[in-house]
């Protein structure tokens, strides 16, 4: 079971379901005010700050660590996060254009994983000659002042409670989950757990631009972090340089409408993969059409809703949750699909191993089983950046017709995971509403027409809203565009951030 609002991008499998991502401006301060040139008095020392680069233990990468004040309305109260920052040096030949900064998404993907494993060694090659290409992890994720939550084994009970209740005692031990991870959260990251908002990152982007010397952010986000983006736009429209905000988000959609929406992605996607899957003799699910192909995946859920298979791993038994989360993650990227096709014919034939390996991918959960702490900075950021999508069971009984109209499939689930906001121990301090960056320099907003995590017409309210926003249409499948196979996506994305020239309005590959 799912914590949260998730997007994510990255070569690796990176995750969502449940409530994938996070909505809209948060933090609670002044988010669509333009700042003023000079920096603040109290934040100069921040800004002024030197980083001490050091050896990464990654070739051709130095880290260092940023402090950042844990509450922008008190910046002198002597309370500091630590940002964790990594770059890799522009590699030439050609002019160097200062820094690219990149985020994956999620809330709580590490920037810096991201960099070292794929960003910084596999962006278009003309891309890192002239940029430093640069990341950090956002603040409360990995490196960066981590939020914390369950231990292992707890996270590996609350994976696998029921996310579809059939009666009132499920629905109480899928509440009961909920509100132990919220107390897990607030025991452990009471000091952070207010203060890891988008706006407070966004802030922490420009300290970080100004550290490194840049006058303007030049920045490619993916998913989530083109919410992060946008909202970096519309607190300094003046400091923008070349923005890419690629799998856009439409931070004015409250959290009901974006889990829904996103409950309709996935069902597109699953259609898309239904329709491959049905061409082959292997299809485990049949080879009828795609409303057969999903009645039979249903069908499929509900058996091991009932009666969970094996799956290598004793204390964890391939159930519908597991199950389900393992087949979202599997849905970002359609070369993946070969994949789900085997894993999803191993679990029909009493082998739930597959279909687990791409669960524990999802959650970042390792061998040893220990977690990551990206479902706990995801949930912390989402529920800070918007008040809940449902206040209580009720709520989420009343939205099941809609979820389960958007997708027959994923709806019951994703509807229920909706819920868990309604019981975090901090108050949202964000809410959904439409960034427009006046006055920023021209950003590019990049959509994909079929897209499972950030549904295109998200695309297109972003770059409506953005006074300067340009949509970048790529149609095909899977979760963002830029590096995934389109000669015409890369090509328009390079141009920009080479030569600083947008794609024209309309522009669609």
């Amino acid at each position: 079971m799912d914590t949260r609002r998730l997007l994510r991008t990255t070569g690796i499998v990176i995750a969502a379901a449940g409530l994938l991502l996070s909505g809209c401006t948060s933090g609670g301060s002044e988010a669509a005010s333009a700042q003023p040139s000079a920096v603040p008095a109290a934040l100069r020392p921040y800004y002024e700050q030197k980083l001490n680069w050091r050896d990464c233990g990654v070739p051709g990468f130095q880290c260092s660590t940023m402090k950042a004040p844990l509450d922008y309305a008190n910046p002198g109260s002597g309370q500091d996060v630590d940002i964790a920052v990594a770059r890799r040096a522009a590699t030439g030949p050609g002019k160097r254009l200062g820094s690219l900064l990149v985020n994956p998404g999620g809330p709580g993907g590490s920037g810096i994983g991201y960099l070292q494993a794929y960003a910084g060694v596999g962006y278009p090659a003309a891309v890192r000659a002239q940029y430093d290409m640069v990341s950090f992890d956002p603040r409360g994720v990995a490196r960066s002042s981590p939020v914390e939550c369950l231990t292992g084994k707890g996270m590996d009970r609350f994976t696998q409670v029921d996310q579809t209740p059939d009666d009132v005692a499920e629905q109480a031990l899928l509440v009961a989950a909920f509100k132990e991870f919220a107390a897990a959260c607030q025991a452990r990251s009471q000091r952070v757990l207010p203060h890891v908002s988008t706006v407070e990152a966004a802030r922490d982007m420009d300290m970080l631009r100004g550290v490194l010397g840049d006058e303007k952010l030049n920045y490619v986000g993916a998913s989530y972090g083109t919410f992060l983006g946008a909202t970096y736009a519309d607190l300094f429209p003046g400091r923008v340089g070349r923005l890419v905000l690629d799998g856009a988000m439409d931070p004015k959609r409250p959290a009901l409408e974006l889990n829904r929406d996103q409950t309709a992605g996935f069902e597109t996607a699953f259609r898309s993969f239904a329709k491959d899957c049905a061409k082959e003799s292997d299809c485990p699910l049949g080879r009828g059409n795609p409303d057969a192909v999903a009645q039979h995946l249903k069908e499929f859920f509900r058996k091991l809703d009932a009666q969970p298979v094996p799956s290598g791993d004793p204390g964890r038994p391939l159930g519908e949750s597991l199950a389900t989360t393992g087949v979202i993650a599997a849905l970002y990227d359609e070369s993946a699909w070969p994949q789900l096709r085997t894993a999803l014919t191993d679990a029909m034939n009493g082998d739930g191993s597959g279909l687990l390996a791409l669960a524990d991918s999802y959650y970042e959960r390792g061998g040893d089983g220990t977690f990551a702490n990206l479902m706990f900075a995801n949930a912390a950021v989402n529920c800070l950046d918007q008040p809940p999508a449902f206040d209580g069971p009720e709520a989420v009984r009343a939205a099941l017709p809609s979820f389960e109209k958007a997708s027959p499939v994923f709806g019951a689930g994703l509807a229920w995971a909706s819920l868990n906001c309604a019981y975090w121990p901090v108050k949202a301090t964000g809410s959904a509403k439409a960034l427009a960056a006046k006055g920023a320099a021209p950003i590019v907003v990049v959509g994909t027409t079929r897209d499972p995590a950030t549904p295109y017409k998200w695309a297109q309210a972003l770059a409506g809203q953005l006074d300067s926003g340009t949509l970048l249409t790529y149609d095909g499948d899977g979760h963002t565009a830029y590096g995934r196979g389109s000669d015409c996506i890369d090509t328009a994305i390079n141009r920009y951030l080479l030569e600083g020239q947008a794609p024209p309005p309309g522009k669609r590959c």
